[in-house]
């Protein structure tokens, strides 16, 4: 008989976790990208940010850990310079590439 799984019982899945290398966070960030959500680049910086140390992030970016906060939360709109000097703390810069039709 089979036995039924309650989604209660499944373990929370936390994307931090699993961003070990700045390889890792130019993967997921690519991706993200490629989805086209703009309001969830935000969000996926700070997953990534928080994978890393918020602490550490906001200190080699030059932001407070609140103002960090509250540029990537979800749903947030950062300005590009916010996303660059995030990126560069993260050890990974977004770069434009052509879109072949």
């Amino acid at each position: 008989m089979t036995r039924k799984i309650r989604i209660a019982d499944l373990p929370d899945f936390d994307m931090a976790e699993y961003l070990k290398s700045e390889e890792d966070v130019a993967a997921y960030l690519t991706m993200v990208i490629e989805e086209g959500d703009v309001s969830e680049l935000a969000r996926a910086l700070g997953i990534a940010a928080r994978a890393r140390g918020m602490s550490e992030i906001a200190e080699q970016s030059g932001l407070t850990r609140e103002a960090l906060y509250k540029a990537l939360r979800p749903n947030a709109h950062p300005r590009f310079d916010t996303i660059n000097r995030v990126c560069a703390a993260l050890g990974v810069r977004l770069v434009a590439q052509a879109v072949h039709s």
